[in-house]
C-alpha cells in the first residue's frame, strides 16, 4: 500500500517553493514530476525543494531531482534543496547530491541563496 505523499506550494518573490510530505517513492514520484513540470510550464524556473516533513526518500524521488535540474539551469534557474531531516539527509549526501545541489538548512537560507544570485535571462 502506497505511503502519503503531499506537494504543497508556496511562491516568495520569484521563487517557487515546493513543500514534500512524506515518503517520496515510486508510487508517489509521479506527482513530484507533475509539481516541477507545471512549473517549467508556467516559466518558473527558480525552485526550492522544502523537505522538512520529508519523511523517506527512493532512488525514484532521487531521480526527479536529477531529471529536471539541467532543463531548469539551462533556462535560467535551479532547485535547490533545504530543510532536510537528518536521515532523508545522509541519502543526499552519500549519493553526492551536495556537489550538484545547493543544500541549506532552512528556507530562509534557500530563499536568501536565490537573492543572492541573480536571475540569468534564458
Amino acid at each position: 500500500m502506497p505511503q502519503p505523499f503531499a506537494v504543497h506550494r508556496a511562491e516568495e518573490g520569484d521563487v517557487v517553493i515546493l513543500g514534500l510530505e512524506g515518503y517520496l517513492d515510486a508510487h508517489t514520484a509521479p506527482e513530484f514530476e507533475r509539481a516541477i513540470q507545471a512549473e517549467i510550464d508556467a516559466a518558473r524556473y527558480r525552485l526550492l525543494i522544502d523537505g522538512a516533513n520529508l519523511k523517506y526518500i527512493s532512488s525514484a524521488g532521487l531521480g526527479v531531482f536529477m531529471s529536471f535540474v539541467e532543463e531548469l539551469r539551462e533556462r535560467g534557474g535551479d532547485i535547490k534543496i533545504c530543510g532536510l531531516v537528518p536521515k532523508v539527509q545522509q541519502i543526499f549526501d552519500i549519493l553526492g547530491f551536495q556537489a550538484i545541489y545547493d543544500m541549506l538548512d532552512t528556507r530562509a537560507a534557500g530563499l536568501k541563496r536565490f537573492v543572492d544570485v541573480p536571475t540569468r535571462e534564458a
